[in-house]
């Protein structure tokens, strides 16, 4: 679907949600040796792939400073 996005021409956003916060929600890999679990997955393939075309990854825990809006800010 990224790929799909990315082409043609005008302004595209691809990005992807990395969910590294393991305190406030989940986290999942094994994409920076974080676990590899049934929840879901971010392989280093897709990490290595989203990098080398550009694409946005969005850090829940670097990016978002509230998850969930019962959290404090």
């Amino acid at each position: 679907m990224l790929e799909w996005t990315g082409a043609g021409d005008g302004i595209r956003l691809m990005m992807l949600v990395y969910h590294d916060d393991a305190e406030r929600e989940y986290a999942y890999g094994p994409a920076g040796k974080l676990p590899d679990t049934k929840v879901g997955t971010f392989s280093e393939a897709l990490m290595t792939e989203a990098k080398k075309k550009g694409w946005n990854i969005i850090s829940m825990k670097k990016d978002w400073k509230v998850i969930f809006p019962f959290e404090k800010k």
